[in-house]
């Protein structure tokens, strides 16, 4: 009897030790259990096949039995870890048996002076306050024999790292962020979800290409294992908890209690208790009466078990129950209305679903959370379709324009501009000045590159409708300035805008309208190579920040400012300085454009200072953001091949033609980039395969009807790489005369020196004199600088022409560039440039 007692309990245990005693050599084990061995064989079987001789434990009564057997297993288990330590894994305690969990109180007093480490898991949602389990931690926690360690839900990047290990492909932002945010990082509903996209074909790599917006659904699996959990519930919490399924994620007492027409509120609080108890909801300190659903899966398989028709009735109760109690609160509850009454609209119509979606959307705006915003925007909009365009249309074009700019991963910039121009259009013909100035001077900004676009046709419109010395037109006439530098290349048109928008701002002594304008400046100059004049115009508008609360403009400011500093004079710690205070205030503002332009300048300065940990840090971080920024995949493409991380490299390399071609607003600029980085690589490692896709961007950027100097000095750096990879002489001369001409030192992105690739294509020309004229330029500049990364790559180049040359000296100096080299790329982990060097070494000493 007493061993088929055993025989039920203990399975924890008895899985432990079997697997211990299996893989045990038999004399070891006798004597590690000692004379404790019968006992142990009482419940483990494998015991008994390993020592076969074992006398059985003697007849007892069951509770001297019970303590002969736990101080058997304890004695064992101190005496074998005294061989060797021990972990003991005791999984899924919440399922264990009353003895099982008896024998771990036991077991844990006796840890002391032994190296016996027993790792229990167990779910909290399963226990209650008479569970066995909750009885034993609270007799180990008097005991102070434990320590409780809460397991989170797996973050974000492990469920992107989770679905590229299930399916071998990388998985797209979207994707990672529709799996974690329904999931909310449970292990068990991820591993569902991911193996339902596999099922379904989602997770290959050409139907990961073909989506731009990622929803996932609930699997069965996971709806079973919330189903075993709402089945121990009674019949009536179920019926109370589905109806509060539909008011949310979260409900109050008061939000419940006028849906439940039978309940008085104290028999409501002992249903809810149930669902305390069982962990289904939880109370939320922030108030009392307020509740959520411990899992938003939890909700939502509740909410999918009603009908279209109730869920459609109960909506139309809980928003017009809510809209009443709010009152005049209501507009901070406007997305929570929102959704009620769009769930609604077949029962109570679209006039409160617009009203409260429009409130939604600008509150959504106003805090950044642009995706949020842009939902809102286009529900009203779908509701409005059809109808004369009114006041409140025109709003929520407008707000449909601004949000879709920067939420969508591609957005239509023509659906865009027809937005801008339908809001626009609509109050300059009603004579709302003020609004149409608004709609006028709104910057959209897309996510692709940070570039900025503005409709030249609305600002001249506007302009002519404000008197020409106004704060209006001071306003207008710095968007007016950006359309021109940027969009349509007049640098002097430019200037002479912003310098109208300057009389003005210091005329009526606003310092705000001053500050912007100097800082959108700075972007001008930045891209029209006046660098001097970006930093000077710059640190103005900075300075004017002490006075003015402008965090976009001081932003701006700053970006251009490092960036220049790197470009034109090579001022890294500086440069470094200002990248750091834009991080800084990007976060406070909460900006997830101005975040990813901090990454990347950040990224880049790593990159030339040959950081390789903080040019990974900067650019996941930017990446998690926006997985297609151009800039950001450039500069970790040229890190992963710097540093021979070949397949890597070629890996960033296709995200970043992919998202070149997909996502790029200023196209000529994305297509520059691109080429460049394809053109880099080929330098770096050798391999070509790639020159045809940069040929076509470069073609793009040549046929830009009004391309910036920037613009124009990346393409045709892009070009000069390009001639390079195909030893093309001609081109490479015609390149070279190009670029001679301009000053800057550096090519976009800092992804080479000027004057090095000036070197290389004079190189190739056979130009050796000249050449080392150009290398030693690119010296100085990297060495004063300190762009590592940059100064071993030119000496090696150096050290070729000299080879080639062979004048007087020049082997000497050439072995003592390679010598430098070396150094460096040793230094930083360079394996493609040390093999490279090392071979260079090895013909000169031949």
């Amino acid at each position: 009897k007493l061993n088929r007692w055993f025989d039920c309990v203990h399975w924890p245990w008895v899985q432990a030790i079997r697997s211990y005693v299996r893989d045990k050599d038999p004399v070891e084990l006798r004597a590690e259990m000692g004379a404790g061995a019968g006992d142990i064989a009482g419940i483990v079987s494998d015991v008994s096949e390993k020592l076969l001789d074992l006398a059985p434990p003697p007849e007892l009564e069951p509770e001297q039995a019970r303590f002969r057997l736990f101080d058997s297993i304890s004695a064992f288990l101190k005496t074998a870890s005294q061989r060797q330590p021990i972990v003991l894994v005791l999984d899924d305690l919440h399922w264990a048996d009353h003895p099982s969990l008896l024998l771990l109180e036991f077991v844990a007093k006796e840890l002391a002076n032994s190296r016996l480490l027993v790792i229990g898991t167990y779910r909290d949602m399963e226990l209650s306050q008479r569970h066995p389990l909750s009885l034993t931690l609270g007799e180990l926690n008097r005991e102070r024999l434990f320590q409780r360690v809460l397991l989170r839900g797996l973050s974000q990047e492990d469920v992107g790292r989770f679905i590229e290990l299930v399916s071998g492909i990388n998985p797209p932002q979207g994707m990672v962020e529709a799996v974690h945010r329904q999931t909310e990082g449970n292990p068990l509903f991820i591993t569902e979800v991911v193996r339902l996209l596999v099922q379904e074909g989602d997770l290959t790599p050409e139907r990961v290409g073909q989506r731009e917006s990622w929803s996932v659904r609930i699997p069965e699996g996971v709806r079973e294992v919330i189903g075993r959990r709402l089945d121990r519930l009674s019949e009536r919490c179920n019926e109370i908890l589905t109806v509060a399924s539909v008011i949310g994620r979260g409900f109050t007492l008061s939000h419940v209690l006028p849906l439940t027409d039978d309940l008085t509120e104290d028999r409501l609080l002992e249903v809810l208790e149930e669902a305390l108890s069982a962990r289904v909801i939880e109370e939320l300190p922030s108030s009392v009466g307020r509740y959520q659903f411990t899992h938003a899966l939890i909700q939502e398989t509740l909410a999918g078990e009603l009908s279209t028709t109730r869920k459609v009735r109960l909506h139309a109760r809980v928003a017009e129950t809510l809209d009443q109690n709010y009152g005049d609160d209501a507009v901070a509850h406007a997305a929570e209305l929102a959704h009620h009454f769009s769930e609604a609209e077949a029962v109570l119509g679209t006039e409160k679903l617009i009203r409260y979606s429009l409130i939604a959307g600008e509150r959504a705006l106003a805090a950044f959370a642009n995706e949020e915003a842009l939902a809102h925007f286009q529900r009203a909009l779908t509701a409005k379709e059809g109808q004369v365009v009114d006041a409140e249309t025109a709003a929520l074009l407008f707000g449909f324009a601004r949000a879709q700019a920067t939420a969508a991963e591609s957005p239509n910039r023509q659906e865009v501009d027809d937005c801008l121009g339908k809001a626009f259009g609509y109050y300059a013909g009603v004579g709302d000045v003020a609004r149409a100035v608004e709609v006028a001077e709104s910057q959209v900004f897309w996510m692709a590159n940070g570039g900025m676009r503005v409709s030249p046709q609305i600002v001249s419109r506007a302009l002519e409708m404000v008197p020409p010395d106004s704060l209006d037109a001071g306003r207008l006439s710095v968007r007016q300035g950006s359309i021109l530098g940027q969009q349509e290349g007049n640098y002097d048109g430019a200037q002479a805008a912003f310098a109208r928008a300057l009389t003005i701002a210091r005329r009526e002594g606003d310092m705000g309208l001053e500050m912007s304008t100097l800082a959108c400046a700075t972007r001008v100059d930045f891209h029209h190579n006046s660098f001097q004049k970006c930093i000077d115009g710059g640190l103005m508008a900075i300075e004017l920040a002490h006075q003015v609360d402008d965090l976009r403009a001081e932003l701006e400011a700053h970006y251009y400012i490092s960036a220049s500093l790197f470009l034109w004079i090579g001022d890294h710690a500086e440069a470094s300085t200002h990248a750091t205070i834009m991080l800084e205030l990007a976060e406070k503002l909460r900006d997830r454009q101005w975040l990813i332009a901090a990454f990347n300048i950040l990224s880049i300065l790593c990159l030339l200072d040959g950081d390789w940990v903080g040019q990974r840090d900067y650019s996941d971080r930017g990446l998690i953001l926006w997985p297609a920024d151009v800039r950001l995949l450039s500069a970790r493409a040229k890190m992963e091949f710097l540093t021979g991380n070949v397949d890597q490299g070629e890996d960033y390399l296709q995200r970043l033609i992919t998202a070149a071609q997909r996502y790029g607003f200023m196209e000529s600029l994305d297509y520059s980039r691109a080429a460049l980085a394809i053109g880099v690589g080929a330098l770096i490692t050798g391999v070509y395969g790639n020159l045809d896709v940069a040929e076509s961007f470069l073609s793009e950027v040549s046929a830009s009807p009004s391309p910036t100097p920037s613009v124009m000095h990346s393409g045709h750096a892009g070009l000069a790489l390009l001639a390079l990879a195909r030893g093309d002489v001609a081109a490479c001369r015609e390149q070279y005369i190009v670029l001679d001409s301009h000053s800057r030192p550096m090519v976009e992105g800092g992804a080479i020196s000027i004057d090095r690739l000036l070197g290389l294509l004079a190189q190739t020309m056979s130009d050796q004199d000249q050449a080392t004229i150009h290398f030693e330029k690119s010296l100085d500049f990297c060495r004063k600088a300190g762009f590592r990364p940059e100064l071993a790559s030119t000496c090696c180049d150096y050290a070729d022409t000299l080879r080639e040359r062979d004048a007087d000296g020049d082997r000497t100096k050439a072995i003592s560039l390679l010598d430098e080299s070396l150094a460096i790329s040793s230094e930083l982990g360079m394996r493609p440039l040390m093999e490279r060097v090392l071979s260079r070494r090895e013909i000169l000493k031949a």
